[in-house]
């Protein structure tokens, strides 16, 4: 249990100094371009899930995310302790995976996203469908094709960037994480409760469709 914990942690952190390291990044060297630091920001995402997904899948299932611990808790295939333990450790290692990021780039350690509100119904109906499309890809890969659900999850995030106006946060410790960072991609901390409400609904609601539909 402690081996999946730490992966848990150690591949949600991963997770966060890939979305806020490019955020930082992208901005800088983008000279004012969002587009290209938002495309700069959704690569180096999708790069990192390909990578730590396939890693450390094996060791506890590369949840990383407390909305799918939920579905897999919701499905049966994860004892309650057991998945309160890994949103423990997945909101923890996001944290700490964002306190690593501004080190590297010479930012204040502890810090909040003042500046990026992301709030209104337009931004929690799209956290509704970038949840409902990441579990509709990783419960029909497992269906479908399960060696191949690390690069469908990849891919899928990286567009979600994109088709979705929230840009496809899809997940309550990355979402809790960001907050404490006020960079490209921070989030301001009065609007974390509705966009982790949203995702956590949508993901109960979706485990129980989706079962039924892939079954």
């Amino acid at each position: 249990m402690i081996r999946n914990l730490i992966a848990e942690g150690l591949g949600t952190g991963l997770l966060l100094v890939s979305v806020i390291g490019s955020g930082i990044m992208g901005e800088r060297l983008a000279d004012g371009n969002v587009a290209l630091a938002l495309l700069a920001n959704a690569v180096a995402t999708g790069c990192m899930l390909y990578c730590i997904i396939t890693v450390l899948g094996p060791i506890s299932g590369a949840h990383f995310n407390p909305a799918v611990t939920l579905a897999f808790g919701l499905r049966g295939e994860i004892t309650a302790g057991l998945g309160v333990a890994y949103v423990a450790a997945q909101v923890a290692g996001g944290v700490l995976g964002v306190w690593a990021t501004h080190a590297m780039f010479d930012l204040p350690i502890l810090q909040v996203s003042e500046t990026m509100h992301r709030t209104g119904a337009a931004q929690w109906w799209s956290e509704a469908v970038a949840t409902f499309g990441l579990l509709f890809v990783i419960f029909g890969g497992l269906r479908a094709r399960p060696d191949a659900v690390p690069m469908l999850v990849a891919l899928y995030i990286t567009g979600a960037y994109w088709f979705t106006a929230s840009t496809s946060f899809a997940n309550p410790a990355v979402t809790l994480a960001r907050g404490f960072s006020d960079t490209f991609a921070g989030i301001y901390p009065g609007h974390i409760a509705a966009f982790v409400a949203v995702q956590l609904v949508t993901a109960a609601l979706a485990t129980y469709g989706l079962r039924r539909f892939f079954q």
